[in-house]
């Protein structure tokens, strides 16, 4: 059983900082998260995407964000638990009794929930043959684009993943892509990037198509795509890809009686705190009056809620508010000289 001041759900951005705040503020936290890298939506979605929202940084993209975050974490040797999922969450006399899907079990009197707008799943292809090549031949995502060299991938989708990863590929592997519109949803320069490569037959583009089936015997040899006039066509493949975007699913949050609104989970905006005492909801999967989906707004509540669990950590002590640049005990923590 680990025993910890607070335990953060979610290793987003909002995650991220709310640990820095804790850990300022002299609290231990442990920070969970189903996906198996630290980075929330901002590396799922769009680690190589500018962003331009965050205070006196003009520029600056999802991973960049998220390595900085990550760095400004260092002094505190934050534990990390990814690729787990809290599965339970009971009330122990003052404490929250925490399981994860693979067993590890906490204790705290603090649970903060940063966990974007819930975990993330791709939407797959429909025929259920499909599931046995998931992770071999079939992938609905990229860690290693060596593994396509030189071979015949087919690419399905019409939005930005999709088309870049089209375009990205077609150096050097040939490039099936399908997409069931003629219509795509990608920023228009890639759009017209992707058309370009088309008319020097490096992409072979069919529109208004989807899989309707797969062949093989061990491996994946070819896949049949229907036309929506019906017309079947044979595509010889090696690997198929599919960009249909992420399912968000609140999954085990759902069952742990909180006021949940639209997927989005009701706080006050003193401590960002539930309904249930000890459970607090910041960044994208809170709602509140004037709720803006914005990192910043997830930095500052996180700020809030980090300092309102003091009152549970600590029952005994009263918090004294210090600011970074005086404080002493601040300084000693994130190892400054002076």
């Amino acid at each position: 059983m680990i025993k910890t001041d607070a335990l953060i759900i979610g290793a987003g951005p909002t995650g991220l900082f709310t640990a820095h705040q804790l850990k300022l503020i002299g609290l231990s936290c442990e920070i969970v998260d189903n996906l198996d890298k630290i980075g929330g939506q901002c590396i799922e979605l769009y680690p190589d995407k500018p962003i331009y929202d965050i205070p006196a940084i003009p520029e600056c993209t999802g991973e960049e964000l998220t390595n900085n975050l990550i760095k400004q974490l260092k002094p505190f040797n934050i534990k990390f638990h990814l690729s787990e999922r809290v599965e339970e969450v009971k009330k122990n006399n003052e404490n929250w009794h925490v399981k994860t899907n693979k067993g590890t079990e906490f204790s705290t009197p603090n649970i903060i929930i940063a966990g974007g707008v819930g975990s993330f799943e791709p939407r797959k292809f429909s025929p259920k043959e499909c599931e046995k090549f998931e992770n071999k031949s079939i992938f609905y995502a990229i860690k290693d684009k060596s593994i396509f060299k030189g071979k015949t991938v087919s690419i399905f989708g019409g939005g930005d993943s999709a088309l870049d990863w089209a375009i990205e590929l077609s150096n050097d592997s040939k490039v099936n892509l399908v997409h069931r519109r003629d219509e795509f949803r990608g920023a228009q320069a890639t759009v017209d990037k992707m058309n370009e490569l088309v008319k020097i037959n490096k992409i072979n583009l069919l529109t208004k198509y989807q899989l309707k089936s797969v062949s093989s015997k061990d491996n994946l040899e070819s896949i049949e795509i229907e036309h929506d006039n019906k017309e079947i066509k044979n595509l010889k493949t090696d690997y198929v890809l599919g960009f249909f975007g992420l399912i968000m699913q609140l999954g085990p949050i759902a069952n742990w009686g909180l006021n949940i609104d639209k997927k989005t989970i009701s706080v006050d905006t003193e401590k960002f705190e539930t309904n249930q005492k000890g459970i607090y909801a910041v960044g994208d999967i809170c709602t509140y009056p004037g709720k803006l989906k914005l990192i910043l707004s997830g930095f500052h509540e996180g700020a809030l809620a980090a300092r309102a669990c003091f009152k549970l950590a600590r029952p005994n002590e009263k918090y004294r508010f210090e600011f970074t640049t005086s404080s002493k005990s601040i300084k000693d923590r994130l190892g400054v000289k002076e």
